[in-house]
Order: structure tokens, then sequence, then C-alpha cells
């Protein structure tokens, strides 16, 4: 018998040859599209004149690496790189839908571009982020922030309250259920108009009406800034509480009932379950709602552009209404961008902080 091996063959091996026409594809590709992001951003800056006047040549380049990256995955890695095609194409639509407005965003912000001005958009330096640190209103604005992020707390307060009754054995509690996610079902536009401009019209509102009624002569809502805060803080309240209610009544749903039942037997009473056992049991529920709302908060601008269009004074502004009266208004589109981009910056790092401090917390209490 002859002492030969058979060579082994593995199901995953690829072809020197397939992963080798990968990388060239991949390697032309990219080369491309590189060449035409030098090219756009030279003929965008004025030193060179070929003519593209928009960004449709790299749209269409990063779509041709899109596609030969995915084909490069198979010729390149066999078995492994068609599992990576189902989740590729989600990975470069995000990177094309996300990342790509933000650093052309990022490049805006670095520019004079006012669309009323006639001398279009040219760079300007730091120029807008020196605006933007003495913008007493921007500033003014963020503080205000503070205000609608802190009423999160009694939003959720209220919130749990409801969820509290509506998990409780009560009469008609299907028909209450629906009733209190009638607001959810609103749009915050069509609420502001409703209530804003209708229900609370200092000289012919129905609520104007009630509170002359009472005693107050003139039940201007939206006259004082401290007043005007708080009134648009019952219309948020009004329109997201629902969104609260409902996620907590799931997870008020989900306790085991045992925990509960032995409780009973145990003789606690109803604020002692709630306190020794239901809250920390809620308290996981309790954290994701509240961060999921203060993130939703943190683009807090439909009802107040609706409604005060940040006024008496910008007393209402949000940093978005503020941004969006800076793009509608003013038409200072490169200022506009610098904003966004800064508070981006800012929304993200607080985030950050509230999910790492949220976590530890968590950890330390279990």
């Amino acid at each position: 018998m002859s002492d030969t091996t058979m060579p082994v063959i593995r199901p995953n091996e690829v072809p020197q040859t397939h992963a080798r026409r990968g990388r060239l594809l991949l390697a032309a590709a990219t080369v491309l599209l590189l060449g035409v992001l030098v090219l756009q951003l030279l003929d965008a800056a004025g030193i060179t004149a070929f003519g593209l006047i928009s960004w449709r040549p790299l749209l269409y380049a990063y779509i041709i690496w899109a596609v030969t990256l995915c084909v490069a995955q198979i010729l390149i890695r066999g078995e492994a790189g068609q599992k990576a095609v189902f989740v590729l194409p989600a990975v470069l639509f995000t990177a094309a839908m996300v990342v790509f407005p933000t650093v052309f965003g990022l490049y805006i912000a670095f520019t004079d571009w006012n669309l009323s001005a006639a001398a279009g958009r040219h760079f300007n330096g730091l120029d807008n982020l020196r605006t933007l640190f003495s913008d007493f209103y921007f500033w003014n604005a963020l503080l205000n922030m503070v205000y609608y992020v802190l009423a999160v707390l009694v939003q959720y307060a209220i919130a749990f309250g409801l969820a509290l009754l509506l998990n409780a054995e009560i009469k008609a509690r299907k028909f209450f259920r629906v009733a209190f996610l009638l607001p959810l079902m609103l749009s915050p536009v069509a609420v502001s108009w409703m209530i804003g401009k209708s229900l609370m019209e200092y000289r012919f509102g129905p609520a104007a009406t009630l509170a002359r009624h009472l005693g107050w002569d003139n039940p201007a809502f939206f006259s004082t800034p401290w007043l005007a805060r708080l009134s648009l803080m019952a219309m948020d309240a009004w329109v997201s509480i629902p969104f609260m209610m409902i996620l907590l009544l799931a997870g008020l749903q989900a306790l085991p009932m045992e925990i509960k039942e032995a409780a009973k037997v145990d003789g606690a009473s109803g604020w002692q379950s709630f306190k020794e056992i239901t809250f920390p049991l809620m308290l996981p529920v309790s954290i994701t709602v509240i961060i999921l709302r203060v993130i939703f908060q943190l683009k807090l601008a439909d009802i107040v552009i609706n409604v005060t269009a940040g006024g008496p004074g910008g007393a209402t502004d949000t940093v978005s209404s503020f941004i969006f009266r800076e793009y509608r208004d003013r038409s200072n589109v490169g200022y506009g961008t610098m904003l966004a981009e800064f508070y981006l910056v800012l929304i993200i790092i607080f985030v950050s902080l509230i999910l790492k401090m949220t976590s530890r917390w968590l950890q330390r209490s279990n």
C-alpha cells in the first residue's frame, strides 16, 4: 500500500484566485470613491472647476463601493462573507443616512452660509463657534431644557400612579385604559392648536373663561415667562404621560403575583407592599422609561413653535425650536448647523453619563 496522504478540503476554504479577485475589486471601488470625494471637496472649495454642482457623483460612487464591498466579502471570506452580507446593507445604509449627513453638517457648521445673502457659502473658521458661546438666547434655551427635562420626573410620578390605578381591579378598567391613551394618538401639532391656540386662548378660550369666573382678571396663560413655561409643560405632559404609563403598566403586569400574595399573607399594607416589593422590582423598567422620555424631551420643539414661538422673550424656547427659527426666520444655515452639531455633542455626553450612572447604580443595588 502506498503511503500517500489525500489533501484535506475544508468547507470554508476560499480559492486564492477568488480572494485575489475580491481584493482587487474592493481596492478599485475604494480608489474610485476616494477619488470622487477628493474631486468633490476641491470643487466645493473653489480650487477646481469640474462642474460637480451636487453631491450625486459621490452618492453613485458610494453605491458602487457598497455593492462591491458585499461582493468582495463573498469572494474573500466565502461562507463567512455570505453571513456578513446579511448585516452589511443595514450598516451601509446607516452610514449613508446618519454618518455622512453628520459629517457634512460638521463641514457646513464652519461656513458662513446665509440663504438671504448674495455672497453664498464660504469658510469662516471658528466664527460660528465664537458666536455660539456669546449667544445669550441659545444658553437661555439650553437652561430651559433643564426645566423641561426635570419635568420628566413629575410626568413619571403621574404615569406610575395611573399605571397602578389601571393595574388594579376597578370598574370600567378597559375603558379607562383606552381613554388615557387617547392623547398619545394625537399629533403634538394638533394638540398645540387644539389646546394652546383654542382651549387656552386668553380672550374666548374655555379655560380662560373658567379662570375669569374663578376670579382671575387676565387669564393669559402665555404672558409671563414662568406661567408660559408651566403651561407648555402641562401640554407636553398631557401628550407624553400615556407613553410612560403604558410601559409602566406592562412592567406591573409582568411582576410575579406570588410575591404580592405572600406580602398580603404576612400582613403588609398596600403602602408597604408598594415600597418594599413593587417599586424595587419596577426600578429597571422605571429607569428605561425615564431615559426614553428624557431622550424624547431633548427633541421638544413642535408644541413650542406652534404655541409661543419661543416667547415671551425666549422664555419658553427649547434648543430645537431656537435652531428651527435660526433656519426659518434668519436663513442662517451655517450658524444653525453649528448650533445643531454642538447640541448633538451635548446630548451624546449627557445620555452617555446617564446610562453609565444608572448601570453602576443598578449593579450596586443588585
